[in-house]
């Protein structure tokens, strides 16, 4: 059997997530991690065994050219880490699956509930999971002295915070709605937030949920933070995971614990997060099990075996290459 390979697609900055992939190879007996990006700048092309540049999702040949790498390099696992991909991939999984290529990713039902935050505020109703009331925007901004401010304005279609305003006026809101594309409407949670990463195994069940406490972020992503054991905000993660409709792999699910104690659904990401190295770390070796599960060896998984009050203190690093080789 030749040498497996993963890919990770997007690779950007998530050099530690590629060292966690190289990690789990080295324990199941060796492989090589693979990044591809559209922009040969991206460190972690740099970091990788070998870097590829491929096509942006959204062009006619991004496709073909991920087919034709994972065919020609044997890659057996494919981890993308960008919302904007997800939907491109969801929907080929049967062409990667004919080149014995495992996705990480959830299939399209959920891939869409998550891409549209309209949807996933209705998937979070229907389930019966609280999430904070959407508001009717010409409303507000006809009647602001019956608007009860602060509230959340955030763009239907986007990732990573960006265009996510909190608005504690009128004066703000029509400030922002010219500039937030197709926006919405919430209530604001005051109280502590959470990240729950959640890893769904072959069958749709949560096989391990860690909440991480976000002390800390920058441009959405973690910077400071540490792993808690919560019986609660675990079950809740596993319960969310496991209504999704066709969820598999990796997701992120964002959360308060409002003042009142009561858990409170933002947000669904159907890929590793940026922070998921601090789960990562405590002992929740998701890149291991989606291995095994890619490659056909026992699972190894196991919801309890990661430790709390592990903390995370990110810093800037670099990798230094060649000018002609990032241009």
């Amino acid at each position: 059997m030749s040498v497996p390979a993963v890919l990770v697609t997007s690779a950007g900055r998530r050099v530690a997530l590629l060292r966690a992939f190289r990690r789990a190879l080295a324990a199941l007996g060796g492989g090589r991690v693979l990044a591809a990006d559209v922009a040969p700048s991206a460190p972690a092309l740099h970091e990788a065994d070998a870097g590829f540049l491929v096509p942006p999702c959204d062009a006619p040949a991004c496709l073909p050219a991920l087919l034709a790498l994972c065919e020609r390099e044997g890659v057996r696992l494919l981890v993308p880490t960008t919302d904007r991909e997800l939907p491109l991939l969801a929907a080929a999984r049967s062409r990667f699956a004919a080149l014995g290529v495992t996705l990480a990713v959830s299939g399209a039902a959920t891939v869409a509930i998550a891409g549209d935050k309209l949807a996933t505020a209705r998937f979070f109703a229907d389930a019966a999971v609280v999430t904070p009331r959407l508001l009717d925007l010409a409303h507000a901004l006809a009647d602001p002295d019956r608007t009860p401010f602060p509230l959340v304005l955030k763009p239907r279609f986007g990732s990573g915070s960006i265009g996510v305003e909190v608005v504690r006026d009128a004066e703000a809101l029509r400030f922002f709605v010219r500039r937030v594309p197709q926006p919405l409407l919430q209530e604001y949670v005051h109280g502590q937030e959470f990240t729950l990463d959640v890893l769904v195994d072959p069958r749709g069940r949560a096989a391990c949920v860690v909440p991480r406490c976000r002390v800390e972020t920058r441009a959405g992503e973690i910077v400071k933070g540490y792993t808690t054991r919560d019986p609660e905000l675990e079950a809740a993660g596993r319960a969310v995971a496991e209504r999704l409709p066709d969820a598999w792999g990796p997701l992120t699910l964002q959360c308060f614990r409002d003042s009142s104690g009561q858990i409170v659904f933002i947000e669904i990401n159907p890929r590793f997060g940026g922070g998921f190295p601090l789960s990562c770390e405590a002992g929740a070796d998701y890149p291991r099990w989606l291995l095994e599960w890619a490659l056909g060896l026992p699972s190894t998984a196991c919801a309890d075996g990661w430790r709390p009050d592990v903390a995370m203190l990110r810093y800037d690093d670099a990798v230094f290459v060649p000018r002609g080789r990032c241009a």
